[in-house]
């Protein structure tokens, strides 16, 4: 008996190739950092501050980006974020001055790798599926943390055999001959392009929820600002851009460098943080349906700071897998109970608003992240304080997310 699957399958596969071959892209920055450093002549705070404009770019197009998706559809926003930024990386091997790698890097790669993200991803598996949505969420999200186990390691030992423009070339042959045909051939916006129902099929809408839906824009913007809830939900979610994002994905490559770690001990502890990142991601979404979403978050940020204290003692390889592992788990982590908080705490308004920002403040705190430590690394000679900062600002969020309210029905998302 032959089982025939679901197209909504295929979809999920090719969003997830197109997020771990893009993000993946963006992930590998850290691995480019030194060899632009030698080739252009400049100091690590200038290369740092090429991904904070990156971060920033990102930042601010998702808003517009959701807006081109509703009106484009997903897939004609997808392929077209994976060939600009092909293309656009692409390029970065015939500059000669540092303000061609500001503007191809930091404003037409960063553009493409905000349609190639979340907000897109989000859109297409929510047509397809009406059951197993949540699932199929946590795959595409998986696509992250592929690239960054796939990718940054690879990035960074084809740097050491052949440069960083070979390997340019490479990665980016990669998004024009495997993953743009993908998109083009197999990706659909919707299950009747090819005459089919969602996974789940169609279900009837609820006219009760759709008048709350209506009802939750009607709100004053200044209302939430004055919340408690709001500051310490957004505050904290920067602080977590900052040390993940920001400073992991920028920094962790030449602090180790730093610190006496070969490329073959770098690449396996970028590996297995992906790895466990992936893991981590996985079981937070699992975790923070049956517990408490504001008791998860405190775990996450005091281990997160646990583990930057480790890695900046570390100066064995085994230490450093260790803290690879311990990283891993809470990196990505945060999303799923941050996220269902937000959900909880404002769900008498605009949930998109507040998500909106929330992400908007992850990305200001990944530039943050990226650039404060490259300046603090050109003016001291050191990582140290960088770090000292970051576990500080780890301790502020685990107060802030300590002064939260507790919520009755943990995990819940039914505005009922």
């Amino acid at each position: 008996m032959i089982i025939k699957r679901h197209y909504a399958w295929m979809i999920v596969f090719v969003t997830f190739l197109s997020l771990l071959a893009v993000q993946g892209v963006r992930l590998s920055f850290g691995a480019f950092v030194e060899p632009w450093e030698k080739d252009f002549s400049v100091d690590r705070g200038t290369i740092s501050l090429i991904s904070t404009i990156s971060f920033i770019v990102y930042g601010l197009s998702q808003p517009l980006i959701g807006k081109l998706v509703d009106k484009l559809g997903a897939r004609f926003i997808l392929t077209s974020s994976t060939l600009l930024v092909a293309i656009s990386f692409l390029l970065t091997v015939f500059v000669d001055q540092t303000w061609q790698l500001f503007i191809l890097y930091g404003l037409f790669v960063s553009t493409g790798v905000g349609g190639a993200s979340n907000v897109t991803a989000t859109v297409v598996i929510t047509n397809w599926f009406n059951e197993k949505r949540g699932f199929a969420l946590g795959m595409v999200e998986a696509g992250f943390g592929a690239g960054q186990m796939l990718l940054v390691p690879g990035s960074l030992l084809f740097i050491q055999w052949i440069g960083w423009k070979w390997t340019v070339l490479l990665l980016c042959l990669f998004l024009l001959i495997v993953v743009l045909p993908f998109n083009l051939f197999f990706l659909k916006n919707h299950p009747s392009e090819k005459g089919i129902e969602p996974v789940g099929g169609y279900k009837k809408e609820d006219k009760n929820f759709n008048k709350e839906a209506s009802e939750s824009f009607d709100f004053s913007v200044w209302n939430i600002f004055k919340m408690r809830q709001f500051w310490f939900l957004i505050i904290p979610f920067a602080c977590c851009g900052f040390t993940t994002t920001g400073l992991m994905d920028t920094h962790l490559i030449p602090f180790s460098h730093d610190h006496g770690f070969s490329t073959n001990v770098t690449s396996a502890a970028v590996s297995v943080l992906a790895g466990f990142n992936i893991i981590g991601i996985i079981i937070s979404g699992i975790v923070a349906d049956r517990w408490s979403s504001r008791k998860m978050l405190i775990v996450l940020y005091a281990v997160r700071a646990l583990s930057l204290f480790i890695l900046l003692y570390s100066h064995n390889s085994v230490f450093l897998l260790i803290f690879a592992m311990i990283f891993g788990m809470v990196d990505f982590a945060t999303v799923a109970p941050t996220q269902l908080l937000a959900t909880l705490y404002f769900k008498h308004y605009s949930v998109g608003f507040i998500l909106g920002w929330l992400f908007l403040s992850h990305q200001i705190g990944s530039a943050l992240g990226a650039y404060i430590p490259g300046i603090m690394y050109s003016h001291h000679g050191s990582y140290s304080f960088a770090f000292y900062l970051s576990i500080g600002i780890l301790g502020a969020s685990v107060v802030m997310t300590l002064l939260l309210p507790e919520l009755k029905q943990r995990g819940k998302l039914e505005t009922k």
